[in-house]
């Protein structure tokens, strides 16, 4: 499946999940999620899967993952067409 890097936005917590809100701007179009995360295997970038712990509002099938940079953690957001 399709899947298309998206930037959000935190809007706080809903029922125990943080909610995003997408602003708009999308990044690569990857024929595969397994793509992204080969990628990240191969650099040796540790990403822990957090998809159960958000919701993203206005789409329906999402996979968010989460990554260490320095002292702080990347949430990297993946709408899936």
């Amino acid at each position: 499946m399709p899947a298309t890097e998206i930037t959000v936005t935190s809007a706080g917590v809903v029922a125990g999940k943080e909610m995003l809100i997408p602003t708009g701007k999308e990044g690569p179009v990857l024929a595969h999620l397994q793509d992204w995360l080969s990628a990240k295997i191969k650099a040796k970038t540790a990403v822990k899967d957090v998809s159960a712990s958000v919701l993203v509002k206005g789409i329906k099938q999402w996979a968010a993952y989460e990554e260490k940079a320095g002292s702080k953690k990347v949430l990297t957001v993946f709408k899936i067409t």
